[in-house]
């Protein structure tokens, strides 16, 4: 294992010139700081964790907490949190709360008593997570007073209807999973403004709202737009089953851009979430109220993308018309 005296020897400095130069202490000229980093890494270089843990009384570890490790959006969060903090040079601890608010306070109190320096929580829907001893992130919707950052979800949610309007939409169904989610009221929140005075817009939730979104494209409405893209592979498949075509027959639009969305049949029209810039900032934010630094304001929201694919088009005959 290479040691700072192994550097130092090698450079030519003292071993304190070494630690100062690769933590940015004390007084070393940027020339010499960027050729002794250099040369460590060369020699392979790694910090010891427990031995910086000893001397700052921090861990180097950072927990976090998603809400369902089942929904193929929080993996790839998760692993994006990870490589954020890698650059940090801090490690992540992950927890699921499994869709339940007693286990996300367990799994929060679980990280606590691992000794992590930090929380990042992805909350449940509805929920706050619980006072913290330790610095806590958010990453929730704009809507949600506690938010650290997050996508714009009220956004994503305008892109996505003015795509529909513009095409020459005017009978839509928004659907959404969970009426106590705030991620997706905000969603829903953003789809409404968007849409013209004269749309008929009608709003359902959950399962009995799939049905309800079939019942309304019988009636005439020719777009669907979905909350999230499970949501919508969901009522694609309910869709095949009651013979009704898209985009033939209703256009259909998902949120996330997940994996599989490019690949559904047809291609899924979606909005995409930067999830690299989210989970950049979220790492910031946490690193910097560990180390006590101020601020600036939290509750940034970041632009989301929309992303056209075959589920959309032009209205052409609705369903009541065609079996006419």
């Amino acid at each position: 294992m290479v040691s700072l005296k192994h550097i130092a020897n090698d450079v030519g400095v003292s071993v304190a010139t070494v630690s100062n130069a690769l933590t940015g202490k004390g007084r070393v000229s940027e020339q010499l700081a960027q050729r002794i980093r250099v040369r460590a890494s060369e020699l392979g270089y790694r910090p010891s964790t427990a031995a910086r843990a000893l001397k700052s009384g921090q861990s180097g570890i950072l927990g976090l907490v998603m809400p369902d490790l089942t929904n193929p959006l929080f993996p790839r969060m998760a692993q994006t949190l990870s490589i954020a903090a890698e650059r940090q040079q801090v490690g992540i601890l992950i927890a699921d709360s499994h869709g339940s608010p007693k286990t996300q306070s367990r799994a929060l109190q679980q990280l606590l008593d691992r000794g992590v320096d930090g929380l990042i929580v992805v909350p449940q829907k509805g929920v706050s997570p619980d006072p913290m001893p330790v610095p806590v992130a958010v990453i929730n919707t704009a809507s949600d007073p506690e938010n650290s950052v997050s996508a714009d979800h009220v956004g994503g949610g305008a892109l996505i209807a003015d795509h529909i309007q513009h095409i020459g939409h005017r009978h839509i169904v928004l659907l959404g999973g969970d009426p106590v989610s705030e991620v997706q009221n905000d969603r829903i929140s953003g789809m409404l403004s968007a849409l013209p005075s004269d749309a008929l817009v009608r709003v359902h939730w959950g399962v009995g709202g799939i049905q309800a979104a079939i019942a309304e494209v019988r009636a005439g409405a020719t777009a669907i737009l979905t909350t999230s893209d499970l949501i919508a592979l969901q009522m694609r498949s309910e869709l095949i089953d009651a013979q009704i075509s898209v985009p033939e027959d209703v256009s259909l639009t998902g949120f996330d851009d997940m994996n599989f969305a490019p690949i559904m049949h047809p291609a899924l029209t979606t909005v995409a979430q930067d999830v690299d810039t989210i989970a950049a900032r979220a790492i910031n934010i946490i690193c910097a109220k560990i180390r006590g630094d101020t601020l600036d304001a939290e509750g940034e929201t970041v632009p989301m993308r929309l992303v056209v694919r075959d589920s959309t088009s032009p209205p052409k005959n609705s369903i009541n018309r065609r079996l006419s």
